[in-house]
């Protein structure tokens, strides 16, 4: 290999890194380096991540020994100040030429701005790459998305977890250096059972090899990955089953181990009763194992388990884990015995002594706040509003089971199970279940009527109330995932086409956050139903819309744009959408997420016409125009006052197209709306080629402004278009 290009190494050894961050943290690592390199103009042929429990490294191939030569352009005094009414140069001028290590007479004078300034031009030589390396290598590591660092040992280092060695090679050379009070080596470190003593790393190139045939440690994590999934799959075979292979279980269990080996166990037969959900979320939720199916997709007493070493006795391993997942079954059965003794809906009085959140109430107090919201949306998607209510009040009665205490990732599913156990209405059930779909982006939505219209009350709930008590989302805090709870109404009800008022069902969902806020505070007992029900209608019809809800409003916006420009939207057939055009048809405040859906499209429409351009930008000026204008035009134009013929010209034509959208536009009709406008082009490029709108006259001025007005109101009924580019 040329000693000017070479490879580099950096491993940072590790206590057993967080498993779920791993793939995260490996990424990142992978990602400073290159923007470092990238950075320092240093040169290579490629890099690789490398990432297992306890190591975290990076090896790039062919990297430049030392920077290209640097060009320096520095600027020094101007002419005015460099030189002295003899025209010798000034102490600044000789001071900056020596701090360039020139002299004044070599440098430049160059016109830059509003004067002539001396210039230094010159080139150095770069830095090598050794020297740069340490200082690159620790702004990435300062750079890792690390929510919370920790100290170690006496020292004040901190990092994801304590640090026990660092390997730094450039080519065959130790790059010296103390990163995270640790100095660099060539010693890295195998598998922590199978090979403990410090392994030498002769260069970069050997890393992977090393690991692998000294240390027992499959350093590639993509390599190790695809191992335990023809591993798993080959050893569920033998058993006469399929694995059941999750990506986000498959990335854990690689994140778990070094040198995986798959078994399989087995369980009792009777545990089959139980449902489905209780023996999958046991397996991988809680023993990261994966569950074995049959042809027909029907689960097998059987498992297959991932170690992090290759045992002498397997059998014996094999009967450990077996041990552990009968005694977690076991539990799993007397739950869901002990369960089932009593209806879900006993539980309704259990939920007035849990609470929600201290300002708020209990759980049977959000449970009668959805209780007034759901029938009305259930009735708008096509359910029963009688369905709505019952489901209501059983929502959250899983919550008090014992199986969802033990197994919190089943609350609605055990509901479900329970209150079909229970006789309750097929759609009832169903919709416990769906209550907390889509539990996150890209999931499925509710399938029922009323599951829509629990998980949209549920979740309008929710964000109103910690909205009323001022503890909404900041920054990266977000502890009531009201972010997610948003884009999960914004997705039932656009990709549903459920077209609900939104802002009306904010009002009313604030408007019953506050009175049980109100009655909190005055210490009185909880409202029965219909108490419940006539205090947000009352609350509601009084206030009307306040900031509170225009903040929320905004909120779910926010949401839906994140819907659609992160590619969500695109993916289910909508249009592609740039900022400019949300805010387009943002600045509307569509009531319903359907509605501005529908505008979108047809916006989009819009923009692929030739007239598009043209519009947009008299949109821009009008919009300029009468905000400078500061003033409220007449709102009806005075034909009398219409002089030019191009200002004639253009109110005949508003006034012949002004029924026809207005009609589309009521009919949400809105592609053919804006291509009805769209014939006004030529009107309006004429009428701003030959009127002067701000004419000296103030009633011709005053006119046109109103004229101006109406041309924008016809187009802002649909969306605004001054808000895009052009």
């Amino acid at each position: 290999m040329s000693s000017a290009h070479r490879d580099f190494l950096i491993e940072i050894g590790t206590e057993e890194l967080p498993p779920k961050a791993l793939g995260t943290l490996a990424d990142a690592f992978l990602a400073g380096i290159g923007a470092g390199l990238e950075k320092a103009g240093l040169a290579h042929a490629g890099m690789a991540g490398f990432a297992t429990p306890r190591r975290l490294a990076v090896r790039v191939e062919r990297l430049a020994a030392q920077q290209p030569e640097q060009h320096v352009r520095r600027r020094g005094p101007p002419l005015s100040a460099a030189f002295d009414g003899a025209g010798a140069p000034t102490r600044a001028a000789q001071a900056f030429a020596a701090s360039c290590g020139s002299t004044v007479e070599a440098l430049e004078r160059i016109e830059e701005g509003k004067g002539t300034f001396l210039y230094y031009l010159g080139t150095r030589a770069g830095e090598l790459t050794v020297a740069l390396l340490p200082g690159l290598v620790q702004t990435a590591l300062d750079q890792l998305p690390i929510p919370r660092r920790m100290h170690w040992g006496e020292g004040q280092a901190m990092f994801v977890r304590p640090v026990h060695w660092i390997v730094m090679l450039f080519g065959r050379e130790v790059v010296p250096a103390t990163l995270l009070e640790t100095d660099s080596g060539r010693h890295t470190h195998g598998h922590r059972f199978l090979a403990p003593r410090p392994l030498s790393l002769a260069s970069p190139a050997a890393y992977e090899r090393t690991l692998r045939e000294k240390g027992h440690v499959i350093a590639d994590f993509a390599v190790r990955r695809a191992r335990i999934r023809t591993e798993v799959f080959t050893v569920a075979e033998a058993v006469k089953g399929r694995a059941l292979i999750g990506d986000e279980l498959l990335d854990e269990v690689t994140a778990l181990t070094e040198w995986p080996v798959a078994l399989a166990g087995r369980f009792e037969e009777r545990f089959l009763a139980l449902p489905r959900e209780v023996l999958i979320s046991t397996l991988e939720d809680h023993q990261r194992y994966f569950p074995v199916e049959d042809a027909n997709g029907r689960l097998l007493p059987a498992f297959i388990t991932v170690s992090n070493i290759a045992s002498r006795d397997p059998p014996q391993v094999q009967q450990g884990n077996e041990r552990v997942v009968r005694a977690r079954l076991a539990d799993a059965a007397f739950f869901w015995e002990q369960d089932r003794r009593e209806p879900l809906a006993a539980r309704r009085i259990g939920l007035e002594a849990v609470t929600f959140q201290a300002k708020l109430g209990s759980l049977g107090d959000k449970s009668r706040r959805v209780r007034v919201l759901a029938p009305d949306i259930a009735e708008a998607a096509g359910a029963s509003r009688e369905a709505a209510l019952r489901a209501a009040e059983l929502a959250k009665c899983d919550l008090l089971t014992a199986m969802v205490g033990e197994f919190p990732e089943l609350q609605g599913i055990m509901g479900s199970y329970y209150a079909q156990a229970d006789g309750e209405e097929p759609e009832v059930a169903v919709s416990l279940r769906e209550q907390y779909l889509p539990r996150s982006a890209g999931d499925a939505l509710p399938g029922s009527g009323t599951g829509v219209a629990l998980a949209i009350a549920d979740r309008l709930d929710t964000i109103a109330s910690i909205f009323a008590i001022g503890e909404k989302p900041s920054g990266n805090k977000d502890p009531f995932a009201l972010r997610r709870a948003a884009l999960g109404v914004q997705r039932i009800l656009i990709e549903k086409g459920l077209d609900l008022d939104l802002q009306a069902y904010i009002e009313r969902a604030v408007a019953g956050a506050r009175a049980d806020i109100e009655r909190l505070r005055s210490a009185g007992p909880a409202p029965t139903p219909k108490a419940a029900t006539a205090a947000v209608a009352a609350t509601g019809s009084a206030a009307g819309p306040d900031s509170l809800g225009a903040e929320i409003y905004d909120f779910l916006m926010e949401r839906l744009r994140a819907y659609y420009l992160e590619g969500a939207g695109a993916a289910q057939g909508r249009p592609a959408v740039t900022t400019e055009m949300f805010d387009a048809v943002l600045a509307t405040r569509p009531a319903s997420s359907v509605d501005f859906d529908a505008r979108l499209k047809a916006l989009s429409t819009f923009l692929a016409l030739p007239e598009a351009a043209s519009l947009t930008a008299a949109n821009k000026r009008i919009s300029n125009i009468l905000r400078k204008a500061n003033t409220t035009p007449p709102v009806e134009v005075d034909v009398l006052r219409l002089h030019e013929e191009a200002e004639v010209r253009l109110f005949d034509a508003m006034g012949g197209l002004r029924e026809a959208v207005t009609g589309d536009i009521a009919r949400r009709e809105y592609t053919s709306a804006l291509g009805r406008l769209a014939l006004l082009r030529p009107a309006v490029d004429t009428f701003f080629d030959k009127v002067m709108v701000m004419d000296e006259n103030p009633q011709l001025r005053a006119n046109r402004l109103s004229l101006l007005a109406q041309l924008r109101g016809l187009f802002t009924g649909i969306a605004d278009l001054s808000r895009l580019p052009g």
